[in-house]
């Protein structure tokens, strides 16, 4: 999600650039091309991962401090953080899914095949994101749950599960950067060609 909330300028430049791009491939037989309603659906969308970027910017360092609290089996701090960590995730979430539908609703429409793969590619980062978050909300929900450095069985136990989830997380969110960074070059591409189309 950091490269989501980082790139969300980037990816409002890049759709506005993909949408100038654009050519209608209606014909007087032939569907209207609504690439340009699509358009205004991903700014809607882009509204939902500023809301994400703010959350995310306003509880940056929650991750360091959690790994901190566990290593110094501090309970109280670890069951707090850990439920600050699951509502701002649980919140995320709503905003991230709001986007999503947004851009299923942009994929649904008659759209240039450029926009097309664009979109598709922008909904593959976007659901890999939410799925990493997802791992993220369920180790600090097993952490808040069941963190007790007492207990060194089960204190062992939670910590190998938030780091095999961590791992996961890390693995989805590389992925999610792949996918958004294809759809920034499909972008690029689109851009360029339309100038030199333009310039003819």
């Amino acid at each position: 999600m950091a490269t989501l909330l980082c790139k969300v300028q980037i990816f409002i430049l890049l759709a506005a650039l993909l949408l100038t791009g654009c050519q209608s491939s209606a014909g007087l037989l032939g569907p209207a091309d609504e690439t340009l309603a699509a358009g205004e659906l991903i700014r809607s969308a882009n509204v939902d991962l500023r809301a994400i970027k703010v959350l995310y910017n306003k509880h940056l360092n929650m991750r360091q401090e959690l790994k901190n609290a566990m290593a110094a089996d501090d309970a109280a701090l670890v069951r707090k953080l850990s439920d600050e960590v699951v509502d701002i995730i649980n919140e995320g979430a709503g905003y991230g899914k709001s986007a999503l539908d947004k851009i299923d609703k942009a994929r649904d429409m008659n759209v240039n095949e450029d926009y097309e793969e664009y979109l598709r590619l922008k909904w593959e980062a976007l659901n890999n994101q939410l799925e990493a978050f997802e791992h993220y909300r369920q180790a600090a929900r097993k952490l808040r749950d069941n963190f007790d450095p007492k207990n060194a069985r089960a204190k062992e136990e939670v910590k190998a599960d938030f780091e095999s989830r961590s791992e996961n997380f890390q693995r989805l969110m590389e992925r999610a950067r792949d996918f958004s960074s294809q759809a920034n070059e499909l972008a690029k591409e689109v851009h360029f060609r339309s100038r030199n189309e333009a310039s003819k």
